[in-house]
């Protein structure tokens, strides 16, 4: 594998390139976890997607030199550069954007507003963006996560920081089920209908292929629920290119790409660990990695099988 690093400095984007040595197949993945240090490290994603001759280049939102410090107000308008450097410079067959978890409001947002994008895969998505936070001072920010030409883009408000342990797992009755007071946080977001509406994504305003990818046991927000509504919009528009819908029974918030098993064995060591923390993950471990395979299957599909 081959590594490019970008700075904003020099570049106008923070972004880490993995390139395969071999079988380069001429496609790009744009990978968006989040921050500059995430849970599930973006280069390693990107890493993965070279086992399959795609190139991934890691676009980090926040958290390094030249980017916000906190996930509040990020400039859609950095992925410009991004999409241009692939289409002139590394004549990229066809551009992807891969979002997973908050990374999948970014990806979402991108192929809305970023012109050159061929293929959308959002993995445990959402379908609105959020407010801001500022973890130094424990506050929300008033703003968007997201803005667009200086236009803040439409969100909705969870309250992260005067609704108790956001990790802590409750019994809620409308989920039916042991979920997190963070997905509870994310899901009275939403209650607010007209305001869920207004921040809607309306993907059915962009010229990707979507792939939307969740599981009915994700802890950490209603995933499956914003798949769903995604899917709405897109058929009651008559969306014209194509798009594929995966809910996988019994599935936890980790899903779509992980690093490889073969060069980051510690990661898999690690899921009793893991278990703690997602235990829809412990709860139905057997399902919930057979759909980390099958998705990914379904992904790497998705972007070689159609357009070659």
């Amino acid at each position: 594998m081959t590594y490019t690093d970008f700075s904003m400095e020099t570049d106008g984007f923070v972004g880490h390139m993995v390139e395969p040595e071999s079988k380069n197949t001429g496609h790009v993945v744009i990978v968006i976890m989040g921050g500059e240090r995430s849970i599930v490290s973006g280069v390693k994603v990107a890493e993965r997607f070279t086992d399959f001759g795609i190139t991934g280049i890691s676009i980090p939102v926040f958290g390094a030199k030249g980017l916000p410090k906190h996930i509040d107000r990020i400039p859609l308008e950095m992925f410009e550069p991004v999409v241009k450097y692939l289409k002139d410079v590394k004549k990229a067959k066809s551009i992807s954007v891969y979002g997973f978890s908050m990374g999948s409001v970014y990806a979402a947002l991108v192929a809305k507003y970023i012109d050159g994008i061929d293929n959308v895969i959002l993995c445990a998505p959402s379908h609105v963006p959020f407010e801001g936070t500022d973890a130094s001072n424990k506050c929300m920010t008033g703003h968007s996560i997201a803005v667009y030409k200086g236009m803040e883009i439409p969100y909705v408000s969870p309250d992260f920081f005067n609704s108790g342990f956001m990790g802590k797992y409750v019994y809620d009755n409308e989920a039916g089920r042991k979920v997190t007071n963070m997905w509870i946080m994310y899901r009275d977001a939403f209650k607010d209908k007209r305001r869920e509406e207004a921040a809607n994504f309306h993907l059915e305003t962009s010229e990707a292929r979507i792939l939307l990818i969740a599981g009915t046991e994700d802890e950490v927000w209603p995933s499956e629920y914003s798949t769903k509504y995604i899917k709405s919009g897109l058929e009651h528009a008559g969306y014209n290119h194509e798009y594929k819908i995966l809910i996988y029974p019994n599935a936890s918030h980790l899903i779509g790409i992980m690093p490889s098993k073969e060069r980051n064995g510690w990661l898999y060591r690690a899921i009793p660990i893991i278990g703690l923390l997602y235990r829809s993950f412990a709860k139905h471990r057997e399902d919930c990695m057979n759909a980390l395979e099958e998705s990914e299957r379904e992904i790497m599909h998705w972007i070689l099988g159609k357009l070659n």
